[in-house]
């Protein structure tokens, strides 16, 4: 069900997130089961057009709103919707504490390399060439790698997708939402006004095949693409693991979950 206008630019990849996690939604059988959080930037729109509960929340903070929902109701599916500057920039202090956290939920960030919402100044994932009206010289410090961090901090699914190949997203996205544990999966999702990467991502993406337990192969990989307009982009599930979960390791929480319900009831 969509419940409002769609306002992203015409032919925006986020279109291809929006069916494929509707997909996802409806293939899982999640719709009463599922909470969503969303920051603030175009990826954020998407909270208008699912038809599920959640909170619209502040620059940079879907992950602690997230961890709260799942804190208050540790039974609840939640995914989290972010872009590359609200969670690689304003969000990045929660992105990494929660890469350690391991709490059992999703967070699909939607990266095209700029804040797009605002007319597209650089975010910590664009490439050092990159020029925009503040930064008419190139984008300044070295390019972050999130999915090295992420793999570096212990976090037991990372994965990265490319939005417009809609069949691997859905299976990936749909892998890291029965992951047990928190996942992570990064969308390549080229913006068509400020950044269109189609034809460099489209000529070298390709799909990985190695064993998602091997932490030095993942890392070998994930040092093929330093995002900037060089090299290989390799997506599918970097890394897995299964470990304890935040709330297993928390007694309430397991009550909680035991008797299939929140803190508010009774």
């Amino acid at each position: 069900m969509q419940l409002g206008k769609i306002t992203w630019c015409p032919g925006c990849p986020n279109f291809s997130i929006l069916n494929t996690v509707r997909k996802v939604v409806e293939e899982l059988k999640l719709k009463d089961k599922t909470a969503i959080a969303t920051g603030i930037g175009c990826h954020g729109k998407i909270f208008d057009y699912l038809d599920l509960s959640g909170v619209y929340c502040l620059h940079g903070r879907v992950l602690p709103v997230m961890l709260g929902m799942r804190l208050g109701n540790p039974n609840l599916k939640v995914i989290g919707f972010g872009g590359d500057g609200d969670t690689y920039a304003e969000g990045m202090d929660h992105f990494v504490h929660n890469c350690r956290y391991n709490a059992d939920m999703t967070m699909i960030v939607h990266n095209n390399q700029t804040f797009s919402l605002t007319a597209g100044q650089p975010t910590p994932v664009s490439e050092k060439v990159f020029k925009d009206k503040t930064m008419l010289i190139g984008s300044f410090g070295e390019t972050i790698n999130p999915i090295k961090l992420a793999l570096s901090l212990g976090c037991s699914f990372v994965a990265r997708v490319y939005a417009l190949d809609l069949e691997h997203m859905k299976e990936v996205i749909k892998e890291a939402i029965n992951h047990k544990g928190f996942s992570f999966v990064e969308v390549m999702q080229p913006c068509t006004v400020f950044h269109d990467t189609r034809e460099f991502i489209g000529k070298n993406v390709y799909k990985m095949n190695h064993d998602r337990k091997d932490i030095k192969k993942a890392m070998e990989k994930a040092d093929e693409y330093k995002y900037d307009l060089n090299g290989k982009i390799p997506v599918g599930v970097f890394y897995q693991e299964k470990k304890k979960t935040l709330e297993e390791q928390w007694p309430q929480l397991v009550d909680l979950m035991k008797k299939g319900k929140g803190w508010y009831e009774k």
